[in-house]
């Protein structure tokens, strides 16, 4: 099998700046333990913002079903924001998702209704939320952006377990197309290792960029070097190796 290196040079209007070195904002969110985001936000939240979480949190835990048209909890999703800042708010909504114990109908009901902020979020907190595949349509949504912030939270844990191996091909793929670093793949490694279907999109990829005259993404060659490994170690605990839980 052929591989096409990289074409020397950046073509004009290319970024120089390979994705891959860039850090994946949110990457790592999903598969923190919540309490030791909620330790870094009072670390890093001024006063009367950390005051407002731990409100938001108590009335999340206290209420969580929806009383009238929308829940209290859902109010403070989308103030989360304006009251900790945007570099908090991811972590922040993820907090009050599983402190409210949304389950995929409640997911799906912030998802849909909320910006893209609240929809990075909401996909970031489905490891934490759903165990089974009930929110996968979520998951296959996103995937159908551009926004590289939704896609990087898109592929993390939930994607890992319960994308089929069809969807997960692709979605390595869109990572690619988009520049997503594909260090927000969660599980890759075990994934992609002597996935043969997957080398050959790669393949395919490559010899499409190459001829028409564009670099082709490092990162690529990253996946395919783990295409080419030995078979799929036995997965953790009881996932099996298309993801699903058993």
């Amino acid at each position: 099998m052929t591989h096409p290196r990289p074409t020397t040079g950046t073509p004009t209007g290319t970024p120089t700046a390979d994705p891959a070195r860039r850090p994946a904002p949110g990457a790592a969110l999903a598969q923190s333990p919540p309490a030791e985001l909620r330790a870094h936000l009072r670390t890093h939240l001024p006063g009367a913002a950390r005051a407002w979480l731990d409100q938001a949190l108590d009335e999340a835990a206290a209420h969580p079903g929806a009383h009238g048209p929308i829940s209290v909890w859902e109010l403070r999703v989308a103030e989360a924001g304006r009251r900790c800042g945007a570099g908090h708010a991811d972590a922040v909504r993820l907090l009050i998702l599983i402190a409210a114990r949304a389950d995929a109908d409640a997911a799906a009901r912030v998802y849909f209704q909320g910006t893209g902020a609240e929809r990075r979020a909401v996909l970031h907190a489905l490891p934490h939320l759903v165990p089974g595949p009930e929110a996968l349509p979520l998951v296959e949504d996103a995937l159908r952006t551009n926004d590289t912030g939704i896609l990087g939270a898109a592929v993390g844990p939930y994607a890992a377990r319960h994308l089929d191996p069809h969807q997960w091909r692709h979605a390595v793929l869109k990572c690619l197309f988009t520049g997503v670093p594909v260090s927000a793949v969660a599980d890759l490694e075990r994934r992609a290792r002597a996935d043969t279907e997957l080398a050959r999109m790669l393949d395919d990829y490559a010899a499409e960029r190459t001829a028409a005259g564009r670099t082709v993404p490092e990162d690529l060659y990253r996946v395919l070097a783990l295409t080419e490994a030995g078979p799929p170690a036995p997965p953790h605990g009881s996932v099996h190796p298309h993801g699903k839980e058993s």
